[in-house]
């Protein structure tokens, strides 16, 4: 199938890399052109807008960073709706807000076009092993119809009910992750400082009731995983700021019908103070380094 995929950040980037081995025909966007040219040479065709990136495919896929983004890409004069043949689905997979991926699959239908919100969960690590869960608001028929694509970049492609529903989804998530890693990086930063080797605190944590993704696969202490963005500095993975953003979205839609989020409102406050320190293109387990003193490891 031939495929537009708008968006080669880190995680839109393997994404598309992905869809090239499972054997489909890409043609890539991105305003950033070492990401083009790396994904030129791994076989994809380069297009200069949306608009000229949707224009031969049978598929669109967006992931991009914000509302504001998905908004200019599909709606702008060069954007996606102005170039895509009427009939070819689009699938945004962004985190965003339900409401807008809601507007846009209406403009989408008005000429045609189906339109579902496919958020991911499983971080850089997934999408680079295609190991995803796709959440997925669509209709049923079009869901059926995504399915065949979204399995070569994820693992777990779950239909969450209609359009706009993936978000919902994927924000409650999201709201979990944040306040999880919070409460891991508090206990591990405790627990340091109390005498406690790291590693051995990890271990107990991940053998216990306190285990969580946040603690055994992406634990904020470095050295604690090889694997995990602590242990690299705190680059790549997911970034605190985009973390900020989605807990944004979720006290947004409590908001809008009047539920309380506690912890959700005091996890947003304290991702404000990481991204005020200079943090927050870092990786979101960087919250732990509002806890620990100069001393003590930070990379």
């Amino acid at each position: 199938m031939h495929i537009a995929f708008i968006g080669l950040g880190n995680m839109g980037a393997p994404m598309a890399r992905n869809l090239l081995k499972a054997g489909h025909t890409l043609t890539v966007f991105d305003l950033n052109p070492t990401a083009l040219s790396a994904l030129k040479a791994d076989g994809a065709a380069i297009a200069q807008s949306a608009r000229k990136a949707a224009a031969e495919a049978d598929f669109v896929i967006t992931m991009l960073p914000a509302a504001a983004h998905v908004r200019a890409t599909y709606l702008d004069p060069e954007g996606v709706l102005a170039g895509v043949r009427p009939g070819v689905p689009l699938v945004d997979s962004s985190t965003i807000d339900p409401a807008t991926i809601r507007a846009l699959a209406a403009e989408a239908g008005k000429q045609g076009n189906p339109m579902a919100d496919a958020p991911v969960s499983g971080g850089t690590g997934g999408a680079q092993a295609g190991t995803l869960t796709f959440m997925v608001g669509a209709e049923q028929a079009l869901f059926e119809q995504l399915q065949p694509v979204l399995s070569g970049m994820g693992r777990n492609i779950v239909h969450c009910g209609g359009t706009g529903t993936g978000q919902v989804a994927k924000i409650c998530n999201n709201l979990i992750l944040g306040i999880s890693m919070i409460g891991v990086s508090e206990a591990m930063a405790l627990g340091v400082k109390l005498g406690i080797d790291a590693g051995v605190l990890a271990g107990i944590v991940n053998t216990s009731t306190g285990r969580c993704w946040a603690a055994d696969t992406c634990n904020p202490y470095p050295g604690v995983i090889p694997a995990a963005p602590a242990s690299r500095g705190y680059s790549g993975g997911f970034g605190a700021d985009l973390m900020l953003k989605d807990l944004g979205l979720a006290a947004d839609a409590a908001r809008s019908v009047r539920q309380p989020l506690f912890l959700g409102a005091l996890a947003q406050q304290i991702y404000q103070a990481v991204s005020q320190a200079g943090d927050g293109q870092l990786d979101f387990s960087g919250v732990i380094r509002q806890y620990m003193t100069q001393e003590e490891p930070s990379a």
